[in-house]
């Protein structure tokens, strides 16, 4: 057993959304859920990588049910403009390239996944009169 700051530090450094990519190790502290004890374990990029499949395989299949509902213009703009990923999924190594696999469309990655969507929701907020304009248009 890791704690989560330890999970996430190791999605981080070694996860990797492209099971054919480099395979990498790191040596973990956590505790043997056995006997109770502490232990040092070498976790590879393949056993992180299994722990977050459902999530990319659901992230994956949302990306996929969203364009199958889309308008078809707006499905046309993405088709030629791409998908933008936000968040921290988006830092995970080839979540870009996975998704594109899947979708078979272009994917981005935002310039900071992070804080992309709260300044972006500013920034609307900043413009509802100019957003309130394309409601009506």
């Amino acid at each position: 057993m890791i704690g989560l700051s330890t999970a996430e530090n190791l999605k981080l450094t070694i996860g990797n959304a492209d099971p054919g990519d480099s395979f990498e190790t790191v040596e973990v502290k956590g505790r043997d859920l056995a006997t109770g004890v502490p232990k040092v374990l070498t976790v590879d990029s393949g056993e992180i990588r299994e722990a977050v499949s459902e999530q990319l395989n659901t992230i994956a299949g949302a990306a996929l049910t969203a364009l199958e509902r889309m308008p078809p213009e707006l499905a046309a703009d993405l088709v030629e403009r791409g998908v933008m990923l936000a968040g921290g999924g988006a830092l995970l190594k080839n979540m870009d390239s996975f998704l594109r696999s899947v979708i078979k469309i272009p994917v981005n990655i935002a310039e900071d996944p992070l804080t992309s969507v709260a300044v972006g929701a500013g920034k609307a907020l900043d413009n509802m009169q100019i957003l309130k304009g394309l409601e009506r248009g």
